[in-house]
C-alpha cells in the first residue's frame, strides 16, 4: 500500500516551478477559447514521506472563491513541471480558463505520485488528501474553497465533504457523478452523502449517455444528502461527441461543445455562497 493511503503526515510546498501562458486544453470547442491567457503555477505538494501531489493553481486578481477541481477517470492527468497536462481533456481542466474569468481561483491537483486512483476515492485516507488540498487553498486565499467533482472525481468531492467540517469548505458541486458500480467499483454513494453539511449543487446532463452516471439518479444524488440544509439539482441539455466512449470526456458528458454554458450556471450557484 502507497503511503499516502495510511495515515498521512503534514504537508508542505516543495516548490514554485516556472509560470506558463496555456491554451485551454486538447480539441476545446472554439467557445472555450476565449478566456485571456492564464499565467499558471505548478507546485509539488508533499503528502506523506517520499511522495508528492503534483498541483496547478491559477486564480482571478481578487478570488470570490477557489475550487478545487477533482477530475474524473483514474485521476493521473500527467501534469508536468512546466503547466502542461499529458491528459487535459477532462471537462474540469480544459475550461480552467472561463472558471478564472468568472473571478474564481482554481486548483486542479494530479493523482498522487501518478497513481489511479479508481476504487480509493471514497476512503478516508483519499479525504486527508483532499483535506491537504484545501489546505494549500486556504494559504494562497481566504475566498471560500468550494470543492468540484465530475465523473469519477464527484465521489472524491463527496467524501471531502462528508469529512471537512467546521467552515472548512463553503460548498460543494457534483457533475455527472458516478452513482452505478462500474471499473472502480465504488460511487458517490460510497462517499457517505449524509455527513455532508455544506450547500451542494448536483449538476446533470439530460443527454449523459454514460452508463455509470445515468441523468436519472440526479435526484437520488440529491436525496441522500439528508445532512445538508441547501441541496439544488440543476439540469442542464447538449453537448457533443468527439471521444469514442460515452463516458469520455469530449461527450455530453464532459459538457463538450456547451462548457461555457455549464461554467456560467454553476458559477451562478457558487456566487451565493458565503
Amino acid at each position: 500500500m502507497k503511503a499516502w493511503l495510511e495515515p498521512l503526515r503534514t504537508g508542505c510546498v516543495a516548490a514554485y516551478v516556472a509560470a506558463a501562458l496555456l491554451s485551454l486544453g486538447v480539441a476545446a470547442p472554439a467557445a472555450a477559447q476565449t478566456a485571456p491567457s492564464l499565467r499558471e503555477q505548478v507546485l509539488d505538494l508533499t503528502v506523506a514521506e517520499g511522495e508528492t501531489q503534483r498541483v496547478l493553481y491559477v486564480a482571478a486578481a481578487h478570488p470570490k472563491a477557489t475550487l478545487v477541481m477533482l477530475p474524473g477517470g483514474a485521476g493521473d492527468l500527467g501534469l508536468n513541471s512546466d503547466g502542461h497536462f499529458a491528459r487535459g481533456d477532462n471537462f474540469l481542466v480544459r475550461t480552467r480558463g472561463l472558471w478564472v474569468a468568472q473571478g474564481f481561483a482554481v486548483v486542479i491537483p494530479d493523482a498522487v505520485d501518478g497513481d489511479n486512483l479508481r476504487g480509493v476515492r471514497s476512503t478516508p485516507a483519499y479525504a486527508e488528501v483532499i483535506r491537504k488540498l484545501v489546505d494549500f487553498a486556504r494559504a494562497r486565499s481566504d475566498a471560500p474553497i468550494v470543492l468540484v467533482g465530475t465523473s469519477q472525481g464527484s465521489i472524491a468531492a463527496m467524501n471531502g465533504a462528508a469529512h471537512l467540517r467546521g467552515g472548512e469548505i463553503a460548498g460543494v458541486v457534483l457533475t455527472e457523478s458516478v452513482s452505478r458500480l462500474g471499473g472502480s467499483r465504488e460511487t458517490v454513494f460510497d462517499a457517505h452523502p449524509e455527513r455532508v453539511d455544506v450547500p451542494t449543487l448536483v449538476v446533470a446532463n439530460a443527454d449523459d449517455r454514460c452508463d455509470v452516471a445515468p441523468p436519472g439518479d440526479a435526484p437520488k444524488i440529491a436525496a441522500a444528502l439528508t445532512g445538508s440544509r441547501r441541496v439544488k439539482l440543476l439540469t442542464v441539455s447538449g453537448g457533443d461527441q468527439r471521444s469514442p466512449r460515452d463516458c469520455g470526456s469530449l461527450t455530453p458528458h464532459g459538457y463538450y461543445g456547451i462548457e461555457p454554458r455549464v461554467v456560467s450556471a454553476i458559477s451562478q450557484w457558487v456566487r451565493t455562497l458565503r
